[in-house]
């Protein structure tokens, strides 16, 4: 399975960035192969609906599941509407944290937007 994750930086070992439109980096990681690629964010500095360009993004890269630490309203949307299965990092501060967590199925999937999605971090 292919999913992806907000980063602050572009490696595995990277904290969890807790926006999902506006976080820095993307990571994308196989679940069966453990191969990892980085990307920055296309989004992250739009004037405007930096959720709905993640969201897109991720589609594009055949994901079926992202994992941040809030998803926003837009990015809720539109990810639910791409099919990609949304989960919450919850406590895990490492994208490789994050995935061994997924793997596991001990992360919780977001019943409605929030936390994490609104505003720019400063």
């Amino acid at each position: 399975m292919k999913i992806i994750l907000t980063t602050t930086e572009p490696n595995i070992t990277a904290e969890i960035d807790p926006r999902f439109g506006r976080g820095t980096h993307f990571i994308i990681v196989d679940t069966d192969t453990l191969e990892w690629e980085a990307h920055a964010n296309p989004g992250v500095n739009a004037s405007g609906g930096a959720g709905v360009q993640a969201a897109q993004f991720a589609s594009e890269q055949g994901v079926q599941a992202a994992i941040s630490g809030g998803f926003g309203p837009n990015a809720y949307d539109s990810l639910n509407a791409a099919g990609i299965t949304m989960y919450l990092c919850g406590t895990c501060r490492t994208a490789q944290e994050a995935v061994e967590r997924f793997k596991a199925g001990e992360l919780e999937q977001p019943a409605a937007p929030g936390g994490g999605g609104r505003g720019r971090r400063r």
